[in-house]
């Protein structure tokens, strides 16, 4: 039994009888009624038949296969219905109206683009896919973006731009029709951002720079500093929130750039600058939260911190002067100018303490502004006024805090120590400390006044920890001799509780040399019993290590002396010194000032500040005739018979025959670092040019800051003893030689 031949469906029959009327049509008449979302457009059944019907047309065999034509007016009926129907109500409309019809035409695009690609699924499938033609959709969309997009886009963007203008000024705006928009413009890159970039962002952008170029100049007029910030970063924001709202997230950089150039750039040295608002005003006033939203803006564009910082550093430097000038108007005052200034520290600390906060807090601890607190404190912490130098106050400050003269508890020293190790940092000359706060140290230690050692410690370990170990090599041996000593004076004790000759309690302290300070060493006579017992020490000494020499620091020692006067006993604490020439006065003796100096054997550089202290200071326990506050060579001394007192313990304190410190050592010690750090350096390099040598020597020297000059010097003399020479062909250059 044989089949007939399927029937041959003709272009015309198929098309005009089939395609276009059972489909085409009523997808327009759908379209042009404006049908509400969710309804049915066409049933299954309807939808296959139509299906069917390209399927076959486009699988009849040649002359009779019409997928080249179906695929021909596929494209047509698009373009027709967007010429006939969509442009023409496009042209009508302006404004938000277009945007309105846009939205409306552009969403039954997508629908008619989506049904025509469903009845003529087969040509994506075989005869596109076949011929490398553009798929259904694509050529859909191209006829949109040829026949309406590339009419209309300018209005359309004009009308965006003028309800985003709306919508800043304070309005409430339809954003959702502009999002519709905005996804038209991305949909017609067909795959790229580049129409959106091209045909809607950059006139954004334009749009954007010119309205915020218009209010920052009625902003800049009519606001203050504080005011006109807050109105940046809310208009930031409003920015930021819009992208997320309806524009691509591409544009959220681009759109915050302009308006931070338009709004901070352009204005940022007239806001930091201005008068009763500007970034010092903040700053006198403590304005923390207005700093705080002028550093988070000024963050936000190129090198925007750079000007901010450098008005915080010159502020600080300014108020930190001012504490400066306060204590020298002070001394031309007429105070008296001392090396004990715990005022003078403690403001800069408590300034210190202020600004650090600052920092921390209202700048988030940026690196300029770190560096910009530092500038200022090097500059404060290196002016010094009055005789004394800032090193010298800070050391004298510390020995305050560590002989408990402030009463402060445990805690609150080690976070005085920390405070003042912070400003220390800021020193150009932490030799000069280091030689001070040694001297001050073994006051401490040898007089027994420290609070503890464990807060001496404390100290060393933050001082190693700022400056390395050989800046506290030497006050760690001062440690370590007591810790030793210790041992010895137990050992000695036991010994001498066994010795006849010992009349008195006596115990030793043993120093070593290279660890503390060089002292004046007064040959004075001592009494007999005094002698007795230091023999016994030296030569339980001696015996131990035979090979060490004792040198007796009579200036260094303390005493009890026990002191009657008109029957009444006195324990008296005195110094080494004032023990032996209180025991001339063993009796009712009394002596001129030449025959004391002669029965002591003390010079009178000795003589004078140490009967100063025992007959005119506060406890008078020698008298001097004639009476007065000063010691001449005319005077003469006796026991003062009628000497009382309310305390049976009293102390009696000398002026130190030192200096707290010797300029002049300190300046052998930097010479001698100079030329290691120049021989250093020339034994790595061999060849160094003279300006290239002084900056590595200035970079290496952490303790000081030397001059140019001074570096030179030190030069010129290791090239007078031969361990460099001048280059014969550049006599800019040096040579070491090994």
């Amino acid at each position: 039994m044989s089949h007939g031949s399927p029937r041959i469906i003709t272009l015309e029959e198929g098309w005009d009888n089939e395609i276009k009327k059972k489909a085409i049509d009523r997808l327009e008449v759908m379209l042009d009624g404006g049908m509400k979302k969710g309804t049915q457009m066409f049933l299954p059944r309807e939808y296959v038949e139509t299906y069917t019907t390209c399927y076959n047309m486009c699988t009849q065999r040649n002359p009779y296969n019409w997928s080249r034509e179906l695929y021909s007016r596929h494209g047509e009926t698009i373009a027709s219905y967007l010429t006939r129907a969509v442009l023409p109500a496009l042209r009508e409309k302006r404004d938000s109206q277009l945007l309105v019809e846009l939205k409306y035409r552009w969403e039954n695009h997508v629908i008619m683009n989506k049904w025509l690609k469903k009845f003529f699924t087969y040509l994506d499938r075989y005869y596109v896919k076949h011929n490398t033609l553009p798929t259904l959709s694509l050529a859909g969309l191209r006829h949109f973006q040829t026949l309406v997009y590339e009419e209309v886009r300018g209005d359309v963007c004009s009308a965006m731009l003028h309800i985003i203008d709306r919508e800043r000024e304070g309005e409430i705006v339809d954003r959702d029709l502009v999002k519709s928009c905005v996804e038209l413009f991305e949909t017609m890159g067909m795959g790229t951002l580049d129409a959106y970039a091209a045909d809607f962002e950059g006139p954004l952008l334009q749009n954007t720079r010119e309205y915020y170029r218009i209010r920052r100049q009625e902003w800049i007029v009519s606001d203050s500093t504080p005011e006109y910030l807050v109105k940046a970063e809310r208009a930031l924001g409003d920015e930021k929130a819009r992208v997320v709202d309806y524009l691509n997230p591409s544009s959220e950089a681009k759109i915050l750039k302009v308006c931070e150039e338009e709004i901070l750039e352009e204005v940022e040295t007239i806001l930091l600058d201005k008068e009763g608002s500007g970034c010092r005003v903040l700053l006198a006033n403590n304005k923390s939260d207005d700093l705080r939203r002028m550093f988070r803006l000024f963050a936000r564009i190129e090198n925007g911190l750079v000007p901010m910082a450098a008005i915080v550093r010159e502020f600080i430097s300014g108020i930190g002067n001012e504490h400066v000038l306060a204590r020298q108007a002070r001394l031309d005052a007429g105070e008296k100018d001392r090396n004990d200034d715990p005022e003078f520290v403690k403001s800069l600390l408590k300034l210190h303490d202020k600004y650090l906060g600052v920092v921390k807090d209202t700048f988030d601890g940026h690196s300029l502004f770190q560096r910009a607190l530092k500038d200022a404190f090097v500059e404060i912490t290196n002016r010094n006024v009055g005789a004394h130098t800032n090193a010298e106050l800070m050391s004298t400050y510390c020995d305050r805090v560590l002989k408990s003269v402030e009463k402060l508890n445990e805690e609150e020293v080690e976070e005085s120590l920390d405070r003042v190790v912070q400003l220390f940092s800021y020193l150009t000359d932490k030799d000069l400390f280091a030689e001070i706060y040694r001297n001050q140290l073994a006051k401490r230690l040898l007089n027994q006044r420290s609070l503890s050692s464990d807060a001496e410690k404390s100290m060393i370990a933050k001082l190693k920890m700022q400056c390395g170990t050989h800046f506290t090599s030497k006050i760690e041996g001062m440690l370590a001799d007591l810790a030793v000593g210790s041992d010895q004076k137990n050992e000695f004790a036991e010994k001498v509780k066994r010795n006849d000759k010992v009349k008195l309690d006596f115990s030793v302290q043993v120093l070593t040399t290279g660890f503390w300070p060089t002292y004046k060493s007064p040959d004075v006579t001592v009494p007999a019993e005094m002698t007795s017992c230091m023999d016994v020490f030296q030569n339980w000494h001696d015996s131990k290590h035979a090979k060490r020499k004792l040198t007796w620091q009579y200036s260094l020692g303390n005493a009890s002396v026990r002191a009657t006067f008109n029957k009444k006993t006195y324990d008296l604490q005195v110094s080494t010194l004032q023990a032996v020439a209180l025991n001339a006065f063993n009796g009712d003796d009394k002596y001129t000032f030449t025959e004391l100096q002669m029965k002591l054997n003390l010079d009178e550089s000795v003589l004078k500040p140490l009967m100063h202290s025992l007959s005119c200071g506060k406890h008078k326990v020698i008298a001097k005739d004639p009476p007065g506050d000063k010691i001449k060579k005319t005077d003469s001394f006796q026991s003062n018979s009628k000497f009382s007192s309310n305390m049976r313990k009293i102390r009696i304190q000398m002026a130190s025959l030192e200096a707290s410190h010797s300029l002049k050592r300190v300046e052998e010690e930097r010479t001698n670092t100079i030329e290691a750090a120049v021989v250093r350096i020339m034994k790595a390099r061999k060849t160094l040019g003279h300006q290239a040598l002084i900056a590595e020597v200035l970079q290496q020297l952490a303790l000081f800051s030397p001059k140019p000059q001074s570096i030179k010097r030190r030069i010129e003399a290791l090239i007078d003893r031969e361990y460099l020479e001048r280059d014969r062909d550049s006599p800019g250059t040096y040579n070491y030689l090994a």
